[in-house]
């Protein structure tokens, strides 16, 4: 990640408009050449690329932002008492009702919307439908009546003209990249190859057909000689030596695949002798948050059903999850799969997205707010207007699937990094919901001088530390692989869950 200065906003911004400058030019120099083909000839090279380019604008880009706006499948609802316990909890955790619906609606002040805007909203987000069923209404308009007494708040009959933020629904929003970019996305791909394979990691491929199905192209997956039991699911695999100590699975964020993570997958086994083994690792690439045009993403069955696959085939019996930010998502996947989840020891998740998805926050910083600040840019640019990333969060991204509740992390040792300096998560609320009450006493603490250090709170509802939180008071998203004193402190958890298997495991 990147900071919030003046010189640091000229660079991202002069990026995004050079990248995004690339296509129009390349499209206006090849109808230009060939309306005035006597006049106007650059190079030979110039003309290959931007010919290139533009036949990439028109037959790969364009068809594959028509082709996204499709509807997405969504999953069946939760049956009605279902529904019912997920809106109290949804409700018993907001802590600011005025803030959290204008948010949903864009900003828009609470007075200004009607009730059937406030129908039309939980229709998608109880319901997974934009269609005004009859059969629901008794119950829609219960929902409404609820809010309405916790708020004190009346919403007028009718229909007024605002919008809300339904992803699943509104239309996939993403922007064009050159040809240029994915050559960089090559290139890193390359090099994270290179550093994985140097530290001893070994790479499994997925299926030929999946394999050409991914833009920019990966040659290494056609001369890997180890294949991934699951034929769409790629990772990278470290043997599990270690009689005491359980292996991990890592799940990455949305950007550019494993490259930021490779220096801290590669220290969590740094130092250790010998007689001490070897910690297994299976680090998953999750190909369409990475920057790439991919098939779309697994939804939550089939998911779980690679992940279990790929686990069973390297004899994880019991595993820490380890996640960063959207790799959560999959993490809540897992967690809530009972033969899946116990097999979990432990679990740590570092700035992860999923507690306290129905606040409007995550979905509102990442797809709709407009970027000020040269972090925001790059936010924006490279991830939430990627094309892989844009149709994952518009058509495969169903929250009531995705979210962790406290009572989830609960049920086994988890440990929590978030930053203080977050642009996507709303760090104070979320640690105020996995804290509790101590959160009076710490903020009080921080105005003294503490929250510049790293604090480690246990959870004030669990006596035995089952719930930790760690604050990193300076840190923006994604920022702690970036800081070895930080990616110390995460190594060190990490190893400490690891230590909590009481079984030694077979391994492979």
């Amino acid at each position: 990640m990147i900071g919030t200065s003046t010189a640091e906003y000229v660079f991202i911004k002069a990026c995004v408009i050079t990248l995004h400058l690339i296509a129009p030019i390349c499209v206006t120099y090849c109808i230009l050449t060939a309306c005035l083909p006597s006049t106007l000839h650059l190079s030979k090279c110039f003309e290959y690329w931007a010919f290139a380019e533009t036949l990439f604008y028109f037959l790969i880009y364009l068809y594959q932002r028509y082709h996204l706006q499709r509807p997405a499948l969504h999953p069946p609802p939760l049956s009605k008492e279902g529904r019912h316990k997920l809106f109290d909890l949804c409700q018993d955790t907001i802590q600011d009702h005025g803030r959290y619906i204008s948010k949903w609606f864009l900003d828009v002040p609470p007075a200004a919307i009607k009730r059937e805007n406030i129908k039309e909203w939980f229709r998608w987000a109880f319901l997974n439908t934009a269609m005004d069923d009859p059969t629901y209404d008794d119950e829609v308009e219960g929902y409404v009546k609820k809010l309405e007494r916790r708020t004190g708040m009346y919403f007028e009959p009718g229909r007024a003209n605002v919008k809300s933020l339904r992803l699943t629904l509104d239309k996939v929003d993403a922007l064009h990249r050159s040809l240029i970019w994915y050559m960089c996305i090559f290139v890193v791909d390359i090099i994270t190859h290179a550093i994985m394979f140097f530290h001893h990691f070994q790479f499994h491929r997925s299926s030929l057909v999946h394999c050409v199905s991914i833009f920019p192209p990966r040659p290494q997956t056609f001369i890997a000689s180890r294949r991934s039991p699951a034929k769409d699911i790629t990772y990278w695999y470290r043997p599990h030596t270690s009689r005491k100590e359980s292996p991990i699975l890592f799940l990455h964020g949305i950007g550019v695949g494993l490259y930021p993570y490779v220096r801290f997958l590669n220290e969590l086994n740094q130092g250790r002798g010998d007689e001490d083994g070897e910690i297994g690792i299976i680090a998953v690439e999750i190909l369409p948050v990475s920057s790439r045009i991919t098939p779309a993403i697994l939804g939550k069955e089939r998911m779980c059903q690679r992940l279990r696959a790929i686990l069973r085939h390297h004899r994880f019996e019991k595993f820490v999850l380890v996640s960063h930010s959207y790799g959560s998502v999959i993490a809540a996947y897992l967690l809530k799969t009972p033969g899946l989840a116990s097999q979990i020891v432990s679990v740590v998740l570092v700035d992860p997205v999923s507690v306290l998805l129905h606040q409007p926050d995550v979905a509102y910083n990442f797809t709709f707010r407009r970027p000020k600040f040269a972090n925001e840019w790059l936010i924006w640019y490279f991830g939430s207007k990627d094309i892989g990333v844009a149709y994952t969060l518009s058509r495969h991204f169903f929250w009531f699937e995705s979210i962790l509740w406290k009572e989830d992390l609960m049920e086994r040792h988890t440990t929590v990094f978030l930053g203080g300096k977050d642009l996507i998560v709303n760090t104070p609320q979320v640690r105020t919901y996995l804290q509790g009450v101590r959160e009076q006493q710490n903020s009080r603490n921080a105005s003294r001088g503490e929250a510049n250090r790293a604090e480690k709170i246990e959870s004030p509802d669990q006596m035995d530390g089952r719930l930790n939180l760690v604050w990193c008071a300076d840190l923006d998203h994604g920022e702690i692989f970036g800081s070895a004193v930080w990616r110390t402190r995460l190594k060190s958890e990490v190893l400490k869950q690891a230590a909590r298997a009481s079984n030694p495991l077979t391994r492979n």
